[in-house]
């Protein structure tokens, strides 16, 4: 029986249950950048010839660089760091994985469905470690890689580069997840990379099989990962912003428990009264299962400050 996944998103559903127009809301359900990378200009034959290799050799060259991965390490471009997620548990035999939590879900749901028993010890056959940790993020170090299977998930640690353990992408059995719809805010290009231990990627290869990254992707993102520039100009950006918000959530009686400076967490004291509150204002924010009190918002877009002050 698949195990149930929880996400942010769900706006539709949010829509149909408090009302108003879906352009109306902000969703800050997700900690994607609400300000994305500016799309480059696309070519007719990027949308209708197959990826071609050079296109991709580009992508992976823009990686390397951009994420100062070891020579001697392996990178595979996917469609969406998802597909690695709900592959990799497939890479090992059947075992026990240690996955701290609370987390992402959707690695324990990819290994649970895969046969793995979830959640063993430190002594485990694989352990998965989101870094910085979604939501609350917590950090982790490379003495915390001990087990055979070692995944690392730095979809949102764009924003903190010199905490990154990409120096350990070159250890047997390690692989490091990037994805491109956070830091970049370009979700729907639907572009991830698996950075890591050759043998291992090459088996991932070939279970994607051929051209599992669209033309689209492999332009988009090899131009976005050479702009050091926007990278480093929107970090001070994402760094200000989240100020900004703790601030105002602070004045409102929240308290910060951690996040990045892509999303936030506080504790509330009754998140489900909160959500429900902002959701009158048509603001959509995240609580979780396994807490009552966190309440996780992302950054507003420019525009969206206002309508976020006003509903609280």
């Amino acid at each position: 029986m698949a195990q149930e996944r929880d996400h942010g998103g769900g706006l539709d559903a949010a829509v149909a249950k408090y009302g108003g127009l879906r352009s109306e809301w902000i969703d800050l359900s997700t900690g994607i950048n609400p300000t994305p990378y500016p799309i480059p200009a696309l070519s007719q034959m990027d949308w209708t010839a197959l990826p071609d290799r050079a296109a991709a050799d580009r992508l992976i060259a823009a990686a390397r660089m951009a994420w100062n991965v070891p020579d001697d390490a392996a990178i595979l471009a996917t469609p969406g760091a998802s597909a690695a997620i709900a592959q990799i548990p497939r890479l090992a035999p059947q075992g026990t994985v240690h996955i701290p939590a609370p987390t992402y879900n959707e690695h324990a749901a990819s290994f649970a469905n895969a046969g793995w028993t979830v959640n063993g010890d430190n002594a485990a056959d694989a352990r998965v470690l989101v870094h910085p940790n979604n939501p609350d993020g917590r950090h982790w170090n490379a003495q915390d890689m001990t087990p055979p299977l070692m995944v690392i998930d730095e979809s949102f640690c764009d924003v903190t580069p010199e905490a990154s353990l990409i120096a350990q992408a070159n250890r047997p059995g390690a692989l490091i997840l990037k994805s491109f719809g956070k830091f970049w805010g370009l979700a729907g290009v639907r572009l991830g990379f698996v950075i890591g231990d050759p043998v291992l990627i090459a088996r991932l290869t070939d279970m994607l099989g051929p051209w599992p990254v669209s033309g689209i992707a492999l332009n988009v993102g090899a131009t976005a990962l050479e702009d050091r520039a926007w990278a480093d100009a929107t970090r001070t950006t994402l760094a200000q912003d989240a100020n900004r918000l703790d601030t105002l959530m602070q004045s409102r009686g929240a308290e910060l428990v951690g996040g990045t400076t892509l999303f936030r967490l506080y504790d509330v004291g009754d998140a489900a009264a909160w959500q429900a509150r902002l959701a009158q204002s048509h603001v959509w924010s995240r609580i979780f299962p396994y807490s009552n009190r966190w309440l996780r918002l992302g950054l507003p877009p420019a525009h969206g400050w206002s309508q976020l002050e006003s509903a609280l």
